[in-house]
This record gives C-alpha cells, structure tokens and sequence, in this order.
C-alpha cells in the first residue's frame, strides 16, 4: 500500500470508526484487513504467504493463560481469537448444548447402522496415507486397584489440528514464517511453530460457521464419492450458504462472515466411511498407494484448488478451517508447484 493510500485508509477510519490493518506486523483487533491481492509481502516470503503478524514473538502481551503473546508468528490466524471476539461470539449462544468433534473413545462395530459425526481415536482402524494406527494399553499398577492408560498415537491418523510444522511450501521447504526443517529436527530443533503456542493463547475458541455441503448435495440431487477426489468450488460453496441462510462472503463485502470466524465443512466423509461394510474393505480404501503429486491414489472429496477458493477464504480472514475428510482441501492438489 502507498503512502497516499495509507493515508486516505487513515481518513476512512476516522470517519467509519474503524481501523485498518495496512502495516506489517498486522494488529489482531484491526476491524478491516487487505484482500488476498492487496497484502504486503515480506521479502522472505514464497508467493501467496501472508506472513503478516511479525517475525517475531515479542509484541504484546495477552490477558490470555500462560503470558502468551496476543500478536505472534507462532500463531498465524490464531491471533485473531482476540478476548473481543471471543466474547461477541459467546453472546450468540441460544442453548448453551455443546458438540463433540469426535465420537467416545471405543472399538470400531462394523455394524449397518453404527454411525456418528466424527470418529473415535480408535478410527479409522487403518489411517489414510499409510500412518501408524492408534493403540491403548491398560497397566495394572496395583493388582486391580490402580491403572494408567498407555498411547501409543500418530496425530495425523484420525482427528486433529494440522499444526504449521506439519506440511511445508514444498516448492522451497519453508513452512510458516520462515521456518525451516532444521528447527524441527536436528541438533538445531527448537520450539518455534510447535502447536503448543495455541493452548497458551487460549485454545481455539470463538464462533463456529458450519456449511453442510453433504446435506446440500442431497437436496440438490448433487451425487459424488467422498473417497474419490470430488472438489467443491466456491460457487457450490456459496449456494451451500445460501440454502442455509448463510451468505458466506466476508462481513467487509456484504456478506454474514466475521472476522475470526472458525469454518466447518461436512463434505461426507465419515458418513461414507460408516457405509463400509467391514475392516478389511475400508483396508483396501485406505492403503491405496500415496505419493506427493497428482498420480497419488489417495483421493478424498474437498474444496477445490481454484483462486475464488483462494480469494474467499484468505479474504475472510477465518481463525481455523476444518472439515470431515482426511484432506480440508480435494486430495491429492491439481495445482502446480513453484515458488
């Protein structure tokens, strides 16, 4: 952004009571942040990384737990889960129920009508992507008096949070903000980007949109395969909202979007997934051959790789996205790699 533009933002904001995020580092409880197209661009950056909340930890500090800083490159999204919109959120509660994204912790019955939401640790027994499955011992400390539960868990096998280490820019190998393989493992390994960051600022808390894509397909006599590489663009996306009261663009374009918002979307995996008849018939789904690149024959329904996708879900500046599938995004990408 120029000076002029700079300052003209100043002058709107005034005017509107707002305040712009135009700088980098980004303050968290700016009320308006850039489009996807108008974001400054740090010179270590790959392209279309919005590194933008510093490159370093020392801002400011948080009223959350543990003296956590509120502005971090730990964080990355998170830092939008200010106490602010914390609380608005939590003015929109009506019943006060509260769901699970997982199912208890039990054995898998393969059973026609067994289903739920999501999925116990326990599941699926045979991870997708060839990953070590989840094991729970017992031990008798006192002759049945006492016990302690042992884990043995791959994160990645069932439910969970991909964290900033997990997967990096793969046409240069720098995950976010400049984090590079040797600060995950090696004798130079350190804590920087470890999910460990989010529980001290607080977990991940704030107003959830769900768009229940499955359910909308349905309805619309939409039929595709979960496990086959289905990609949802944005325009499905946004008559999915729509059917749903929801206008999915951001607050700043008119739409029902906040910022900090968490998105859901159930695109009918798990739903597939209880449809299999047996252990030995979801084996042959999950351990199809994997490799990085468009041959891989690990295939999951997701949102497409296309730039309105792009666009919409950096311009609504969402907190965190998931979804019911073992890839938030259609698997494996159809984009190519470059720097």
């Amino acid at each position: 952004m120029s000076g002029a533009q700079a300052r003209l933002s100043q002058v709107k904001d005034i005017l509107t009571f707002n305040k712009t995020a135009t700088t980098i580092p980004f303050d968290p409880d700016c009320t308006k942040f850039p489009n996807r197209k108008d974001v400054p661009r740090r010179a270590d950056a790959p392209r279309d990384a919005a590194w933008v909340w510093g490159e370093d930890d020392q801002v400011i500090s948080s009223s959350f737990s543990c003296s956590a800083p509120l502005t971090s490159d730990q964080l990355g999204r998170i830092n939008l889960l200010t106490p602010t919109r914390v609380k608005a959120a939590s003015a929109e509660i009506k019943t006060g129920e509260t769901i699970s994204l997982k199912c208890a912790l039990a054995p898998r019955i393969w059973l026609p009508w067994a289903n739920c939401n999501s999925l116990p640790l326990t599941e699926p027994g045979t991870p997708c992507f060839h990953r070590e499955t989840f094991k729970h011992e017992i031990k008798d400390l006192a002759e049945g008096k006492a016990f302690d539960d042992l884990y043995t868990l791959n994160t990645q096998s069932g439910t969970q949070w991909d964290g900033f280490r997990h997967v990096s820019n793969l046409a240069t190998g720098t995950f976010y903000n400049n984090t590079h393989a040797a600060d995950i493992i090696g004798p130079e390994a350190n804590l920087k980007d470890s999910v460990h960051h989010w529980n001290g600022h607080g977990g991940l808390v704030g107003r959830g949109v769900l768009l229940d894509y499955l359910a909308y397909a349905d309805k619309k006599g939409v039929q595709y395969d979960s496990f086959i590489d289905h990609r949802i663009p944005y325009e499905e996306l946004y008559l999915c909202g729509k059917d749903q009261g929801i206008d999915i663009r951001p607050q700043a374009q008119g739409g029902d979007i906040k910022i900090g918002d968490i998105l859901f979307i159930r695109s009918g995996f798990v739903v597939k997934y209880h449809e299999v008849k047996s252990s030995e018939e979801w084996a042959k789904v999950a351990l199809r051959p994997h490799a990085i690149g468009p041959d891989d024959q690990q295939r999951w329904a997701g949102v497409a790789q296309e730039e309105k996708m792009l666009d919409w879900l950096h311009d609504c500046y969402f907190a965190a996205v998931a979804g019911d599938s073992p890839s938030f995004e259609a698997w494996p990408s159809n984009r190519v790699l470059s720097p």
